[in-house]
This record gives structure tokens, C-alpha cells and sequence, in this order.
């Protein structure tokens, strides 16, 4: 992961190191569509899904595409990287594979990093999924997501298990969905089999602000809003951890008080062993009255 770091106006330009930086930046964006941007407040990296989403078979080369190979190891290092505070995930996707758009969703919603989306343009198909993987999602309003049921690729077998096989994979869309975003399950489905707007297909499109409004989306806003939001979440997340460890403080000295303290049962100290033994003596040594 390339980083990107704005610089302030108290520092000197580099001149070698700045023209390297910003040429491996622009080859990372070219090569993962992805940027670390480093600033005053955090340290962010930047997921771009746009395309379509490629699955096992890879597309022709003039299809833009994303390849699951190239961000789940991102999700994966951004997960586990001290110096990174949140992922921001822009998406301008038209869906694609099933199973390779769900996996991306999955390791997206079970990051323990703070995680924003915006849908720009559209984010269609499995968009969906995607875009309600992050804590909080937003969408401008002129971006549209279209919801529709599974499609297949393919010989299709003319059989009563090919069907239940195309429910059982929409089923898991559906399950989704519903469980990282406030659209219910049956409103989803309703949606998914709508067959009085499209002329070619069934399903809907809805735009930012219906999205928001059947609770795919968590607001509408665009780029500025994303990043508030995101930093605003990172915040929490640090104060949060220092709170924790703040009421972890008190426990732990008490803990060593206690450990250190001497034990109340067993033999006297070595001090009253001595004054007794001194005590003895002497009378010992006293002459005896006749």
C-alpha cells in the first residue's frame, strides 16, 4: 500500500523523496485503484470499486474491472496495520460475481477499523451488498442502485435443484443485507421481484435519496461528508481505548498493592523470633535467689 502525506506549511518539500512518493502513489492508484492519505487528524487508506466485479474468470481487457485478488489482501493488511485508522470505500460498480463481491463485503463488515462507503455514479447488483458492508454508508444524490435477483451465466440444467441452487445464492444476498443495513428482509424481496419498472428485467432502481429512504443507505452526503464521518469515528474509537485504559489503571495498582501486602496466617516475622530468643537469655544469665 502506497501512503500519501500532505505536508504543512512549516515543512520543506523534499526533493527527491516528494517526486518518488507521489510517482508511487499514482502507480498505486493506476495498478489496486487504492491510496494511504496520511493527515493531521488520521491516517486513511482508500478503496476505489469500480467496474465490474471479477470473479473467477477473468474479463476481457476493455472491461474495467476489480479484482477480489487485489483488495481482500488490502482489507486484510489495513486490518492488521498499527498505522492505519480507517478505510474508506468508493464504489462505481455496475455488480458482477456473487461470490467474489460477497467475500469483499464480508471481510468489510468484520473489520474492527472504522469503515465508510460512498456510492458515486452507481452501485448496483452486488453494489449493494458492498456498500452496506462499511459502519456507515452514504450516497450522492444522483447515484442510482439497482436491485434485482441472481443472475446465471451459463449451460443451465432445466432442473427443480438448478432453482433451489439460484435461491439458496439469493438467499445469501437477501441475508446480507439485511443484516448490515434497516431494510427488512421482506422489503428487500419486494424490491428484488418488482415487476413494474424495468422493461428488460425485474427488480427496481432506486436513487440516493429512495435508497436512504428504504434504509439501504445510512445518509445521503458526497466526498466531504464521508471523511467527517469517518473521522468522527476514528475519534470515538481513540477516546474510547483511553477511557479503557484509564478504568484498567486503578484495578491494576490495587492488584499489586494486594500481591505485595504480607499475609495475615502463618509464622511470626523474623523481628519477634530474635527479641524472643534475647528475652530468654537473659533471664537465663540473672542469678538465682537463694
Amino acid at each position: 500500500m502506497q501512503e500519501f502525506s500532505f505536508q504543512t506549511a512549516s515543512e520543506p518539500p523534499s526533493p527527491e523523496g516528494g517526486d518518488r512518493a507521489a510517482k508511487g502513489s499514482l502507480s498505486s492508484i493506476e495498478d489496486y485503484g487504492s491510496i494511504t492519505l496520511r493527515t493531521a487528524r488520521a491516517t486513511i487508506h482508500i478503496i476505489t470499486i469500480v467496474g465490474q466485479i471479477e470473479g473467477h474468470t477473468a474479463q476481457n481487457s476493455s472491461t474495467k474491472t476489480t479484482k477480489y485478488e487485489h483488495i481482500i489482501p488490502q482489507l486484510a493488511a489495513i486490518e492488521q496495520s498499527p498505522n492505519i485508522d480507517g478505510l474508506l470505500i468508493l464504489l462505481n460498480t455496475v455488480g458482477g460475481d456473487v461470490e467474489a463481491g460477497l467475500a469483499i463485503a464480508e471481510v468489510i463488515a468484520s473489520m474492527s477499523k472504522p469503515t465508510v462507503s460512498l456510492v458515486l455514479g452507481g452501485g448496483h447488483s452486488i453494489g449493494v451488498p458492498l456498500t452496506v458492508s462499511a459502519r456507515k454508508s452514504f450516497i450522492v444524490p444522483s447515484a442510482t442502485m439497482t436491485i434485482h435477483p441472481v443472475r446465471y451465466n451459463g449451460t443451465i440444467i432445466s432442473a427443480p435443484q438448478t432453482y433451489r441452487y439460484l435461491d439458496r445464492i439469493e438467499e445469501r444476498i437477501v441475508g446480507f443485507v439485511a443484516r448490515n443495513s434497516k431494510i427488512t428482509r421482506e422489503r428487500y424481496l419486494e424490491l428484488m421481484k418488482n415487476v413494474g419498472e424495468l422493461a428488460t428485467d425485474i427488480g427496481c432502481i432506486l436513487n440516493g435519496e429512495e435508497a436512504v429512504a428504504e434504509g439501504l443507505v445510512s445518509s445521503l452526503g458526497g466526498i466531504a461528508d464521508a471523511f467527517d464521518a469517518l473521522y468522527e469515528m476514528i475519534e470515538q474509537k481513540d477516546t474510547a481505548g483511553k477511557t479503557s485504559e484509564q478504568a484498567k489503571r486503578p484495578q491494576k495498582k490495587r492488584e499489586k498493592r494486594e500481591a505485595s501486602a504480607p499475609s495475615s496466617g502463618g509464622n511470626p516475622p523474623p523481628r519477634a523470633k530474635r527479641n524472643s530468643k534475647n528475652s530468654s537469655s537473659k533471664e537465663a544469665s540473672l542469678p538465682k535467689s537463694p
